[in-house]
């Protein structure tokens, strides 16, 4: 079969009572100007919380991160790019925290990245804010080579963490893009992500969605969620 945005949107909006429940339930990311207006201080929160979630369940993650902007003093990139082994030593050692040594070592390495991009692009908050979602595939390129932990689906998890519009590459995402002949084998070659790029451009085209209400769309069209 061959994608269309009119198919995809009858499909999904049968799984909804009306046009507004759809509406609703489908992710709105933040526009350029809010993303923007973000202290770089809460995208390397995000990030390291993205780190933290790889592998784990989310919302255990999600229900200790009081706690770890406590300790961690509000993910300050200088304060955390300095942070030393000794200090990670005295985190191992706060119950309150996941004490996983590996993941707290990528907080000073993504600080230091995160410092270098915001010395370049006067703040890392304004590289994010402007990279166009045509290419959001660069991007997790970007902060796969660049960011410690960041590759896989942790790149496009981070940005929808902190609501750059994005696209992810799940299960029944993969499965309708390899239906329509998008795909073929593994999803993260660059064949792949290039024609899955490709595909996201002309449905956003078609609709003007953004990339990340798209992406749940087919998803849905897949799996209906009720």
């Amino acid at each position: 079969m061959t994608l269309s945005y009119p198919w995809l949107h009858d499909t999904v909006r049968k799984r909804f009572e009306s046009d507004a429940a759809m509406e609703a339930f489908l992710p709105h990311p933040l526009s350029a100007a809010e993303l923007r207006a973000k202290g770089d201080d809460r995208y390397l929160s995000a990030m390291t919380q993205r780190v933290f979630q790889a592998g784990m369940q989310h919302s255990m993650v999600d229900a200790k991160w009081p706690a770890f902007e406590e300790a961690l003093r509000g993910f300050e990139p200088k304060a955390m790019a300095a942070l030393s082994p000794a200090r990670i030593d005295a985190l191992m050692k706060d119950a309150r925290l996941i004490r996983h040594r590996a993941k707290l070592e990528t907080i000073p390495k993504n600080a230091a990245f995160v410092l270098a991009v915001a010395r370049e692009h006067g703040s890392f908050a304004a590289f994010i804010a402007d990279w166009p979602a045509s290419n959001i595939i660069g991007l997790w390129d970007v902060l796969a080579r660049q960011g410690a932990r960041l590759g896989g689906r942790s790149s496009a998890g981070f940005l929808r963490l902190i609501g750059k519009d994005t696209f992810l590459l799940t299960s029944h995402v993969v499965e309708r893009l390899e239906r329509a002949g998008v795909v073929h084998g593994n999803p993260h070659t660059q064949r792949n992500l290039q024609a899955a790029q490709a595909a996201f451009n002309a449905l956003h085209d078609a609709s003007g969605r953004p990339l990340s209400q798209l992406s749940a769309m087919l998803a849905l069209s897949i799996h209906p969620v009720f």
